[in-house]
């Protein structure tokens, strides 16, 4: 090999390795074990100015809970992040799951298979569910543009399981810019797919809703008014820390998800509607059935604590309980908490 060729193979490989870095950014950052960490700026690192946000939203999602649809609209805005999983194995991708939608980040040089998952997705949302799905990608380099920006971690909910978090305002801009597109900015994921589904294998909301055991479950949204990153991130440490005096630290005795409150029937209420995410056309009515007899013996193992057929029922109940994602953040707090009369006394009181 002449010296010249040389030259450009180290070159080649110097790229290679930045593009690798740059794929892998998600997974090699360091992660943290305490939800306080949100507020702390370290923990966080500035998203490559080539990724993608991408916002997923349902309109009208408000009327459609109204109307009793909430399992309808928690599946089709779990399968926006299972779609985009599916294409993109092996690769972790930082997303927040919102209940009506959700936020990822994703890596430009895999945007094209992932746009075609979310359209496939889109289809299914309208033509399964009857729910208007929007679509958006912001690059990041243009929130930079209006000063913003995107910076992300990594919390550890548990040792296998983690959540990101965003922070920098950039995400909250992204969905602003998504929601005020009419067709012209370039930001909406116009669907182009009219009769073709993702695949959902393995995505499933089968437990029932679940009842409060110390009161009352409340939603709570925090956001600070401040675009500066460290006036922004004193709100949450100060906000946190008067919470966590309140509520006891890890806020363990408000989660929402509890041994009491887990409750496996049958046949569930969400079942038609992962039938219909998962098997779209004729051919959910033939997967329904096949729902039917399968959730049954699932209900026998959970009712009698049992292990067959690679289902272990104490085991899978223990993991649901202790992967339960109620503290989130981006660009706000997102808490999902099971409150005392009490508590939310003491809540209302800290955030007047």
């Amino acid at each position: 090999m002449s010296q010249t060729d040389r030259r450009s193979s180290t070159r080649s490989e110097s790229r290679d390795r930045r593009v690798t870095v740059k794929h892998t950014f998600y997974s090699d950052l360091e992660s943290f074990g305490s939800f306080a960490g949100i507020s702390n700026l370290p923990h966080y690192r500035e998203a490559p100015d080539d990724w993608l946000i991408v916002v997923a939203d349902i309109q009208g999602s408000t009327k459609a809970i109204d109307e009793g649809r909430y399992k309808d609209v928690n599946m089709v805005g779990a399968a926006c992040i299972m779609a985009v999983l599916y294409v993109t194995r092996g690769f972790e991708m930082p997303y927040v799951f919102g209940g009506d939608g959700a936020t990822m980040l994703i890596h430009p040089r895999s945007s094209a298979p992932r746009a075609r998952s979310l359209e496939k997705t889109q289809n299914l949302s309208h033509h399964n569910f009857d729910l208007l799905l929007r679509i958006g990608v912001v690059p990041v380099s243009d929130v930079r543009k209006q000063n913003l920006d995107v910076l992300v971690a990594k919390y550890q909910l548990r040792p296998d399981n983690f959540l990101a978090s965003f922070a920098g305002g950039g995400v909250t801009l992204a969905d602003l810019l998504v929601k005020e597109d009419n067709g012209t900015q370039g930001y909406i994921l116009i669907d182009e797919i009219q009769d073709d589904l993702p695949d959902l294998e393995g995505l499933s909301c089968r437990w029932e809703p679940l009842a409060a055991q110390r009161g009352a479950m409340l939603s709570l949204l925090i956001q600070s008014l401040s675009n500066d990153r460290h006036d922004a991130a004193k709100v949450y440490q100060e906000i946190l820390a008067e919470i966590t005096d309140k509520l006891g630290q890890g806020f363990s005795k408000c989660r929402p998800v509890k041994p009491q409150n887990m409750k496996f029937r049958w046949p569930p209420k969400g079942l038609k509607s992962e039938a219909q995410a998962t098997h779209g056309g004729i051919r959910y009515r033939r997967k329904l059935l096949a729902f039917y007899k399968e959730t049954f013996l699932y209900w026998v193992l959970d009712f009698f604590k049992l292990n067959a057929g690679g289902y272990n029922a104490p085991i899978y109940r223990g993991e649901l309980h202790d992967n339960s994602d109620y503290l989130k953040f981006d660009d706000m707090i997102r808490m999902v908490i099971d409150c005392s009369k009490e508590d939310m006394v003491a809540l209302n009181e800290i955030l007047n």
